[in-house]
């Protein structure tokens, strides 16, 4: 069956993976008379039964965060506490339990209009407190992992901010637990076939160092599935000098281990500069993964899939990106268009040209996160960075195949010489599903807020950009940790940018940027 499991390690990763589960619920056909739904749920999915028999579908995902960040989502929810809503959980203890309970937090309307039926309001930034304010879907028990080490609304917290507090954190836990056995093991040995596991994380706090040594976990217990990791950064926007400075020192520990284990890992982050029909507000947790959530699900449809023609696994989107075994970090690019736009011929096609194929796709958002202390805009437009490989996702255009494009045995475009990046893509009819859990930050032409299912183009990519930026994480970090790390964080971002360098395949030195 070729089931994925998920991991979300952070707040940052719940605000996205939960707007993910939404948009994979909404797939899910429930009468006779709706056609059938193009992807299959059994990937992401799991099936079960509740204490009273009831049938249950819910993700394989363990989510993880600190104590207090769950809001109003419980290990016993609707489905797994159906005739008494006081009783503790089931457990093999038989004596008499002391329970001590917290004051509760207080469903926000929109979780308590979906549990009575009724239609929700519509969602604000202010009135989103938690990812579970927003959330569609009721997760089994096991998937909800709390840590009471940290509490997120303490002066504790304050300490997570740091790698090394990620990797001690994981380090605790471990040894008392053994996390993998305890959180993951259960859903691994419940599939048919795992191709892999996926994995959403903060990069730029503690998260990152418990997202490094877990990945390392996995790849010494499972070390044949595609292990892809998405690496989140949060907006900067009104952070101090101090602070950006501390996250990007916690990106280039965090990377520079990932690296080593990682199948594919994608660093994200909401860009600088974006298109005016794309209106965020970036202190608000709830806008910004909801934009990078449109990327990712839309540039892994291809794994879930029913088709099998179309149909594509972790380790074969691994493979066309990292054809020569050391190229796994790459970058992911949206373009987005409302389907009536396509008469007019004013969306993004779905046919791209040759010429764009042959020197690599560039789409109009590109979630490129900033290596930098300061932002600063590029002076020209010789900056067209080398493409090695590309994945591109078409959704909303037709099943129709690209024209004109001639293709190898294994689906990829045939190119005319090794200059030109290796190219596979993929085509499905299924829009993006603006949901009513989903902010209003796409416009239309008249700035009205845009509410129905979208056209999505997608790319992710290997190229020479990447070096240029692990070269700049170098050169602002590396002067701001200690000396015993300098010289081995220092080597480690200079030996994955030297990869991705320009000239890496011809073995000319032009355009190096030292």
């Amino acid at each position: 069956m070729h089931e994925i499991i998920t991991l979300q390690l952070g707040q940052q990763a719940n605000y996205l993976a939960t707007h993910f589960w939404n948009t994979q619920e909404s797939y899910f056909t429930y009468f006779p008379d709706q056609p059938d739904s193009p992807v299959d749920h059994d990937i992401h999915f799991r099936p079960g039964l509740a204490p009273d028999g009831t049938e249950t579908y819910m993700p394989r995902t363990v989510i993880y965060d600190l104590k207090g960040a769950f809001g109003t989502l419980r290990k016993i929810n609707a489905l797994y506490d159906v005739n008494d809503d006081s009783a503790p959980p089931q457990a093999l203890w038989q004596g008499q339990p002391i329970v001590h309970r917290s004051p509760p937090i207080p469903e926000s309307p929109y979780t308590e209009s979906l549990n009575l039926g009724l239609p929700p309001p519509r969602l604000t930034p202010d009135t989103v407190r938690y990812f579970s304010d927003y959330s569609r879907v009721f997760y089994h028990p096991r998937s909800v992992v709390p840590l009471s080490e940290h509490d997120v609304n303490s002066a504790v917290a304050a300490p997570i901010e740091r790698h090394a507090t990620g990797e001690e954190l994981f380090a605790d836990l471990d040894r008392e637990h053994d996390l993998l056995d305890r959180d993951l093991r259960p859903f691994v040995e419940e599939a048919d076939h795992m191709q892999g596991v996926q994995v959403f994380a903060g990069f730029d706090d503690a998260w990152g160092g418990f997202a490094s040594r877990y990945v390392e976990r996995v790849r010494d217990e499972y070390g044949k599935v595609g292990v892809w990791v998405w690496g989140l950064q949060a907006p900067v926007s009104g952070v101090t000098r101090d602070k950006i400075l501390l996250r990007l020192a916690n990106k280039a520990r965090a990377m520079t281990e990932v690296y080593k284990q990682a199948s594919i890992m994608v660093p994200l982050a909401v860009p600088e500069r974006r298109p005016g029909k794309v209106q965020l507000d970036l202190g608000s947790h709830w806008h910004t993964s909801a934009l990078l959530a449109v990327a990712v699900e839309s540039a892994m449809l291809p794994t879930r899939l029913k088709d099998p023609v179309k149909r594509e696994t972790l380790g074969g989107m691994a493979e066309v990106l990292n054809t020569m075994g050391k190229q796994s970090v790459a970058g992911l690019q949206m373009s987005f268009a409302r389907p009536e736009a396509e008469a007019q011929n004013d969306s993004r096609q779905k046919e791209l040209s040759e010429e764009e194929l042959s020197e690599g796709v560039q789409l109009d958002i590109r979630f490129a996160p900033s290596d930098q202390l300061e932002w600063y805009p590029r002076s020209n437009g010789f900056d067209r960075p080398r493409v090695f490989s590309q994945l591109l996702v078409a959704r909303g255009y037709g099943d129709e195949e690209a024209e004109d494009v001639e293709m190898d045995e294994a689906g990829r475009r045939v190119r005319r010489s090794l200059y030109e990046p290796v190219t596979k893509s993929y085509n499905t009819a299924l829009r993006f599903p603006l949901l009513d859990s989903f902010p209003e930050i796409f416009r239309g032409d008249n700035d009205e807020p845009l509410s129905e299912a979208l056209n999505i183009t997608c790319s992710i990519s290997t190229d020479s950009s990447v070096s240029t930026k692990l070269k700049q994480l170098r050169s602002t970090v590396i002067r701001s940790i200690s000396l015993e790390d300098r010289e081995t964080l220092g080597n480690e971002l200079m030996e994955m940018a030297d990869e991705y360098h320009e000239g890496w395949s011809s073995g000319s030195d032009e355009g190096e940027d030292d």
